[in-house]
């Protein structure tokens, strides 16, 4: 049976990304009683291929698989590239949702927030993530989202802007009160 441990996705593989930064905020800020799995190997996956997913899958895919399964629900942080969802998180929802209908994270609560450059903060990525995960099992949480600009940043890290703590809470605190 899942607990409250809540799985953090992070569609950006680079270290200093604001929204790793923010993946790193929200595991530091888990509430009581609940913990937030950070999983930091989404590099790691091989693209997906159904002639590989069979009874042995590679090592990364078993770990995400075995992340997702632990967890009550999944917080996605992700920016926003040409308009659309990052490559490795795409591949990580599509290993996720296999086997078809019977996914690690199938019917459990999850929301996508992130940032991004441009005035919309990555609205477009995470509408398609939301889109992609509905379809791959998830109850994506509609009525929760993040969307940060990164120029609203300053070039500082989440942490030191209220609105996006005091944002990033709120978030925090719904999405823990969806697992049950």
């Amino acid at each position: 049976m899942p607990d409250n441990t809540v799985l953090v996705l992070v569609g950006s593989l680079r270290a200093a990304s604001v929204n790793r930064q923010l993946a790193e905020l929200a595991v530091e800020s888990a509430p009581a009683g609940t913990t937030f799995e950070l999983f930091d190997r989404l590099g790691e996956l091989p693209f997906y291929n159904e002639d590989i997913d069979n009874d042995v899958v590679p090592e990364p895919v078993a770990a995400l698989r075995a992340a997702a399964a632990r967890a009550g629900g999944a917080l996605v942080v992700t920016p926003e590239y040409n308009g659309s969802i990052p490559g490795v998180l795409k591949n990580a929802i599509d290993w996720l949702s296999r086997p078809w209908g019977n996914g690690a994270l199938n019917d459990k609560p999850l929301v996508v927030i992130g940032a991004a450059l441009g005035r919309y903060g990555g609205r477009w990525a995470h509408d398609e993530t939301r889109k992609s995960f509905g379809i791959a099992g998830p109850r994506v949480v509609e009525d929760l989202t993040l969307s940060i600009p990164t120029g609203t940043l300053d070039g500082k890290h989440p942490r030191e802007n209220a609105e996006v703590v005091e944002g990033l809470n709120g978030v925090i605190g719904k999405l823990v009160s969806e697992i049950g």
